[in-house]
């Protein structure tokens, strides 16, 4: 079987969850034995798109003329809009429209959870829409004691000093407003905030902000993946105070590294993350210091483990067999 992993505008946004979203597929279908293709030239049993650039429905409209499947992913919801860069507030119901002509152009539609499946649901599409995970790199992301201290060493972390972790672009909606409350309230802590918005982009509330951040707060800038995994190995605590999500790549690989989680309590993590089973999370703002401060301290329950076992449950290799089976379900058959 071959898969077509359209990349037009793809790099746009690479350095963002849908852009990690790709490179997962790519592995998840060699993991299950499909060849994987970006050429046009060559015909394929389905097309990927996983985008909502003015270029994602052409390429859905060319796919159907040459009788391939579309498998249209949706990363994006209106309300994970909101909150997001300068103006999306203003224009997020014309962004819903233009989700639901751009997702009625696929033959289904994946989203990465139930939650989001929810939602697009009631946006009253004409396809299938079904969950599937973004799923993560277990091999890759991964607890390392090696990793933990060179990249301590790197940071000038004195010994046992704690640091704690998010990952992001700087946005509203991320919750960076609260991560920069909570460096305040925890001065003895380090705190790294790892991610870039080109700064036109970037809402005066969260520039002005980030401007007056305490001293104990760093702004790590975008990173590789491989520098990232060491700053999951080498935090105390991931703390990621996003309001909404479609799933949360960056949480699934702090799990896999092996570090305490804290979370905002929103529905997207509703009956895969529990507190206090797999991982904490803080309901009101005024939550974060103390359960933050509680699990620096380790007077709570370690969960890494548990937390370890979601993010297996994730692999990638797993999920290739279930994306095959939508083929399937699709119809698709193999390319000449």
């Amino acid at each position: 079987m071959r898969v077509h992993l359209y990349t037009g505008s793809l790099g746009l946004v690479r350095r963002s969850g849908v852009g990690q979203a790709v490179a997962h597929q790519r592995a998840m279908l060699l993991a299950a034995g499909v060849e994987v293709v970006t050429d046009w030239r060559l015909p394929a049993d389905a097309v990927h798109i996983n985008t909502v650039l003015p270029d994602a429905p052409l390429a859905a409209l060319r796919a159907r003329r040459r009788g391939e499947r579309v498998v249209f992913y949706g990363h994006s919801t209106e309300q994970d809009f909101r909150d997001s860069f300068v103006g999306s507030n203003a224009l997020a119901p014309l962004f819903g429209r233009w989700l639901r002509f751009c997702y009625n152009c696929g033959d289904v539609v994946l989203t990465p959870t139930p939650y989001a499946q929810g939602i697009l649901l009631g946006y009253g599409l004409r396809r299938p829409v079904l969950a599937l995970s973004n799923g993560v790199y277990t091999a890759f992301f991964a607890p390392s004691a090696a990793r933990r201290a060179a990249w301590r060493r790197a940071r000038g972390l004195a010994e046992g000093q704690k640091a704690v972790v998010s990952a992001g672009h700087f946005m509203q909606r991320k919750g960076i407003l609260e991560f920069i409350a909570l460096a305040r309230a925890l001065p003895d802590v380090r705190f790294f905030w790892y991610g870039y918005t080109p700064p036109a982009l970037v809402p005066a509330a969260v520039r002005r902000a980030m401007a007056a951040a305490p001293a104990n707060l760093c702004f790590a800038g975008f990173v590789s993946q491989a520098e990232l995994r060491d700053a999951y190995c080498g935090a105390d605590l991931f703390c990621f105070c996003s309001h909404e999500e479609t799933e949360g790549i960056v949480v699934l690989e702090a799990l896999a590294c092996g570090v305490p989680v804290l979370l905002r309590d929103i529905p997207v993590y509703e009956g895969w993350l529990r507190s206090g089973e797999n991982v904490y999370k803080a309901r009101t703002d005024a939550d974060w210091p103390a359960l933050a401060a509680a699990i620096l301290a380790g007077t709570l329950p370690d969960l890494t483990a548990a937390g370890r076992r979601v993010a297996e449950a994730r692999a990638l290799p797993r999920l290739g067999a279930k994306l095959c089976e939508v083929y399937r379900r699709l119809g698709a058959a193999p390319a000449a």
